[in-house]
């Protein structure tokens, strides 16, 4: 019998990039308006898609993991000094980015 893989779900030609973001913020729904006040400039810097979680036991410590066109891309938009500033009135408190290749995914 043939050996069954996880399916790769991309679409793309090449594999997007993905960042995965830890972070506090003050006040997460400060911080959300913020957020979302931001998609169109995320998408047009390069960010496909993107989920929100949260840590069960503490309200404001957020991950925020995306995937993006490129790691560049990503890097660019995530050092620039437009999006430090933002972070900074959004309350996001000492981020952390992790930035990741995708080897595997899959739907189980």
């Amino acid at each position: 019998m043939p050996s069954q893989q996880a399916a790769t779900t991309s679409s793309h030609s090449h594999p997007l990039a993905h960042v995965l973001i830890i972070h506090e913020v003050a006040d997460y729904p400060a911080w959300k308006r913020v957020f979302d006040a931001a998609a169109e400039m995320r998408k047009t810097a390069g960010e496909h898609s993107y989920q929100v979680l949260r840590d069960q036991d503490d309200a404001n410590m957020i991950v925020h993991f995306s995937a993006w066109s490129s790691h560049d891309d990503a890097m660019r938009f995530f050092q620039s000094p437009e999006l430090v500033e933002i972070r900074r009135k959004a309350g996001v408190k000492a981020p952390q980015f992790i930035y990741l290749h995708e080897l595997e995914s899959g739907i189980l």
